[in-house]
């Protein structure tokens, strides 16, 4: 409008920025030394802008690498943890039945293994915000609970089923320097489902669904 500084994606966010303090500083004039296409200081609802590198994911093992050998060795040491799991829990839970500590100790390892595999692929590329494969392989869960099922998934309002396209990994919340809004905002995973159909083209917006999975209480 009236400063020529300020850009905003539409204009529910201009009158919301407006409303927060835009209302000010608009019209002010520049001083001399300032340049003629500096952003002005808003307040904290701008998140800061970046730009997105897309790149294809490596493979986490070459080709002629031993992944039997690898899982071999996984699997051997996952039974001997288990082992060791739950003769510790029989000793310092006496009072607990045996069915009871074997499915403790399962579900623990279970959740322990699920996240160790998120961090070991998120570790490969730590600044990574964004995964895409759209009605490929699933998205990368954090958690094995809050999984959604495929009833869980409404259909587009078209009528066609909704496909995972791609998931925004909890990196972002670094960059978008979330502390500063004073508000708990937080995500293990967000995954989007989108039309199967890419129904309405090209030209307008369209409801998708998202599915929101927080960090296990397990997971450290």
């Amino acid at each position: 409008g009236r400063c020529r500084r300020a850009a905003y994606c539409g204009p529910e966010h201009q009158a919301l920025d407006w409303r927060r303090g835009h209302r000010r500083s608009c019209g002010q004039h520049a001083a001399p030394d300032d340049s003629a296409d500096a952003i002005p200081e808003h307040n904290e609802f701008l998140f800061p802008e970046y730009e997105i590198l897309i790149e294809p994911e490596e493979p986490e093992f070459p080709a002629d690498s031993t992944d039997d050998e690898q899982g071999a060795e996984d699997t051997s040491k996952d039974a001997k943890e288990q082992e060791e799991l739950g003769a510790a829990g029989t000793a310092a839970f006496q009072s607990l039945d045996e069915e009871t500590l074997e499915a403790m100790a399962k579900h623990e390892t279970e959740e322990e293994k699920i996240f160790r595999m998120f961090k070991k692929q998120v570790a490969a590329e730590p600044e990574q915000i964004i995964r895409y494969c759209r009605g490929g392989e699933g998205p990368l869960w954090v958690s094995g609970e809050n999984r959604p099922e495929e009833k869980d998934i409404p259909n587009c309002a078209c009528g066609a089923k909704r496909i995972f396209e791609f998931q925004i990994m909890p990196q972002l919340l670094n960059h978008l320097q979330v502390d500063s809004l004073g508000e708990s905002i937080d995500w293990g995973t967000l995954v989007v489902y989108t039309c199967a159909d890419s129904c309405g083209g090209g030209s307008e917006y369209l409801e998708e669904f998202i599915w929101k999975q927080d960090y296990s209480m397990g997971c450290t």
